[in-house]
């Protein structure tokens, strides 16, 4: 692309799922011009690039990927929605727990400890039943409940024998006496657009284990602390969990910055149209750009 001519949005990942097809479908609607790229295909060189500086959407699902993808084009002079360091924050669950401390937001209590060993002080400061998760993952993959000392000391004994030193830093999170659901929210441009429970009969309420998903009140304190914890973290577009303690106090859990929504549009139905906003917002940040060429 010439740098005369007008920037056009990019819409980059390595799959196009059915959310990225609704995001597609609301810019056409708009007669938004965007370009799909590839995010196996994407390379450059240090330095800014030879392309007018334009918005990117970073729906890559990889981790990595997106991260350093984010990181690669806005030194291009591209800005990218989510920025590097909300993909960052996002995908570290420590960092996101820090981040959402120092913004002063609930957030149950949390622990890391640098190696198995240390662990077992950490299960003991934090109290049973406690949970230890991956640093970096979703979809609820690998984040095993511990109900007492014994089955920490098992569960560490696994870890140590894990070979990447990475894996031996080990993340403790108390386990917050719940409800049989928690909270998802999805807030567009500091705005949260609504709520939905995700609710299992699993302590695990991940949609991708089973849960199912019904429609919550946007309640004036859920919609409050959903936008301080995207706020906080930098995220533009964000899926925020929430839980709510047994007297019904909400608490952050985390914050993603890859939101999924087909399940989320399911259950709000039509009067919502999630992939709308996020089309709103890509255009309202793309007149932004070019106001800066």
């Amino acid at each position: 692309m010439n740098r005369s001519q007008e920037p056009i949005p990019v819409l980059l990942a390595s799959r196009v799922r059915t959310d990225e097809k609704r995001i597609m479908a609301a810019l056409e609607r708009r007669g938004i011009a965007y370009r799909y790229a590839d995010s196996r295909t994407l390379w450059g060189l240090l330095g800014r690039g030879e392309n007018a500086p334009t918005v990117v959407l970073n729906r890559e699902i990889g981790q990595a990927r997106a991260q350093y993808a984010a990181t690669l084009l806005e030194q291009q002079g591209h800005q990218v929605i989510n920025s590097a360091r909300a993909v960052e924050v996002c995908g570290d669950k420590w960092r996101t727990s820090v981040t959402l401390e120092q913004a002063g937001l609930p957030t149950p209590r949390t622990a890391l400890a640098l190696t198995p060993e240390a662990a077992l002080d950490a299960f003991e400061h934090i109290g049973y039943p406690a949970v230890v998760k991956p640093l970096t993952g979703s979809w609820g993959r690998l984040v095993t409940k511990v109900p007492d000392r014994e089955t920490a000391e098992t569960v560490m004994e696994y870890v140590s024998a894990l070979p990447s030193p990475a894996s031996h830093i080990v993340y403790v999170q108390q386990l917050v006496a719940k409800p049989d659901r928690d909270i998802r929210v999805i807030v567009i441009g500091g705005v949260p657009l609504g709520a939905v429970y995700r609710r299992s009969d699993h302590w695990r309420t991940n949609v991708a284990r089973g849960a199912t998903t019904q429609a919550c009140p946007l309640t004036d304190d859920i919609s409050k602390l959903a936008a301080a914890a995207a706020d906080a973290v930098g995220a533009e577009i964000a899926g925020v969990d929430l839980i709510e303690d047994a007297d019904g106090r909400l608490t952050v859990l985390e914050v993603n910055h890859g939101v999924e929504f087909s399940g989320f549009q399911a259950v709000l139905g039509q009067g919502l149209h999630v992939a709308d906003r996020i089309a709103d917002h890509l255009i309202a940040r793309l007149q932004s750009c070019s106001k800066s060429l």
